[in-house]
């Protein structure tokens, strides 16, 4: 039977000295999932993920991939792509990727096929015989990523894998993360500090702070759940009527706040959208009619700073 999580956590620790960088973290990540991992700088993030995949031994706790102890798990089901580029700069695109392939002993036929095919889904393939010191910082990027996965791993961990690209190759690596789960049945582990790409992209996501897990959830339930909430701006037929519509709305639960800016009625709530019947209602039994309702939702950026704070980190 096979194992609904390829990796789990069980109470892991890491300390070093008296400093606690992970706190009896405890999550389970599903197998061909994009598991979004959030936290402010120095949260633990990084050194939760190390210990996850075998590059950090962990103070205490469990690490299971597939079930089994990672001592004696197969490193190969992981792939690594860090947020600083590491390449060849006098090889060429196909030559890294031939060369890291090798270093993975993958058999030269099957090499060979995944070598051009990295290249065509990245958008590389033009760029195959170019030597990395003449690519852009994109390419460069969209490479790292290929030499990741020239093993066909069955985890890939993405470490800021945006980091410095323009919109247009951003878009090509979000529809490549995308394929890697739907198409290839990848698990794929993203940490990111671009809140749109976090909630695009992540079927769930973890939010740690101070080497705890504050909560883990799909983006949808955490926008529901936290942060500043929705806005629902109604323009009222009648403007004349704004004060009295808003003393009845009032009267539904769980309203943050309720307000006129420049003729209209705006409505602060979490989860808008399941109250906007109610709303609606309310409006309705006044005998007035909505011109014109707009809905701005809740973002997962309002959603991050609420569980973490605004304070800057270093």
């Amino acid at each position: 039977m096979v194992n609904e999580f390829i990796i789990e956590a069980k109470n892991l620790f890491k300390s070093f000295g008296d400093f606690v960088a992970v706190d009896n973290l405890n999550l389970k990540i599903k197998r061909g999932e994009v598991f979004g991992f959030l936290g402010p700088n120095g949260a633990g993030k990084t050194t939760s993920i190390k210990m996850m995949v075998g590059l950090l031994r962990p103070t205490g706790g469990e690490i299971l991939i597939d079930g089994e102890d990672i001592a004696h798990a197969d490193r190969l089901k992981i792939g690594i792509c860090p947020q600083d580029i590491v390449l060849w700069e006098s090889l060429t695109c196909k030559e890294s990727l031939k060369f890291m392939g090798q270093m993975y002993e993958v058999p030269e036929d099957i090499l060979k096929t995944r070598v051009k095919n990295l290249l065509e889904d990245l958008i590389l393939t033009d760029k195959a015989n170019t030597m990395v010191s003449n690519l852009s910082g994109g390419m460069k990027r969209r490479l790292n990523l290929a030499m990741a996965l020239i093993h066909s791993p069955e985890i890939v961990v993405l470490d800021e894998p945006s980091e410095g690209l323009d919109p247009q190759s951003r878009r090509v690596l979000w529809n490549f993360i995308r394929s890697l789960r739907d198409n290839e049945g990848k698990t794929v582990i993203l940490t990111t500090h671009l809140m749109d790409e976090a909630d695009g992209l992540s079927d769930r996501i973890a939010i740690i702070d101070h080497g705890k897990l504050l909560r883990l959830d799909t983006p949808e339930n955490l926008k529901k759940e936290f942060g500043e909430g929705d806005i629902v701006e109604i323009h009222l037929a009648d403007s004349k009527m704004n004060q009295e519509v808003i003393f009845r709305l009032k009267t539904i639960e769980n309203i943050d706040s309720i307000t006129e800016v420049d003729g209209k009625i705006n409505i602060k709530t979490l989860n808008a959208v399941g109250k906007l019947p109610e709303i609606m209602n309310k409006v309705q039994e006044m005998n007035n009619e909505i011109a014109d309702l707009s809905l701005h939702p809740n973002t997962l950026e309002d959603v991050f700073i609420e569980l973490t704070g605004t304070s800057l980190r270093e």
